[in-house]
């Protein structure tokens, strides 16, 4: 049995909407004659409601009027208009995500270059300071602290035992002011215990530049 649009959206009880919807997706079986949508049902799969539904329909209607071909003309017009502004809206909706698309691409690129530059600035800066070490140290003798009893001077860099840096006079030999060393004196407690590389011997924090890198706390 065949169907127009408005018959098999009375019999099946679904808006004209969602019969175009389906007929779009391919999920019913239609065929086009003299320019008009036909959908193809077979009998046996209507159920009995839709069965007395169409009967009725059919006493109710002596005799189908006649479709000119103007008619036809106007409608196979107003479903083409329909179609090309559906297919202007899929346009529009297709160049919204591929702009969403292109933003957060932009985005992601934007701060993966962030971050790259803050872990560029931040290697460059721990070179900066073993390079500073180094030329100290190789210009400088090694002292241990026990065999002093007076503070080295500023341009001297010195080490206990066990190799390690008082963590006040190494932020003085890389130029820390005094309220900066003050700051970074309460990370060092803050952290203390929970991070391995804060050492503290006798209440007096220490460093161990050949193993562990502290700028992140600087």
């Amino acid at each position: 049995m065949r169907f127009s649009i408005d018959e098999y959206s009375k019999i099946f009880k679904i808006s004209h909407e969602m019969v175009h919807n389906k007929l779009k997706t391919k999920r019913l079986n239609s065929i086009i004659d003299n320019g008009v949508t036909y959908i193809v049902v077979p009998r046996h799969a209507l159920t009995l409601e839709q069965k007395n539904t169409l009967h009725e329909a059919s006493k109710s209607v002596s005799s189908p009027p006649a479709v000119s071909k103007s008619n036809v003309g106007i409608i196979i017009s107003l479903y083409q208009k329909e179609n090309h502004h559906l297919k202007l809206k899929i346009k529009e909706l297709e160049a919204k995500i591929d702009k969403l698309i292109d933003a957060k691409e932009q985005m992601l690129i934007q701060e993966r270059n962030r971050i790259e530059e803050i872990y560029t600035s931040k290697d460059e800066q721990l070179k900066n300071i073993l390079e500073v070490l180094s030329t100290k140290l190789a210009l400088t003798p090694q002292t241990s602290v026990h065999d002093v009893d007076i503070s080295p001077p500023q341009s001297t860099i010195v080490l206990n035992q066990n190799g390690l840096l008082e963590l006040k006079r190494y932020l003085k030999f890389i130029g820390i002011g005094n309220e900066d060393r003050k700051i970074i004196r309460n990370r060092f407690a803050a952290r203390y215990g929970s991070d391995i590389r804060i050492l503290q011997k006798n209440g007096i924090f220490y460093v161990d530049l050949s193993k562990y890198d502290y700028t992140d706390l600087l």
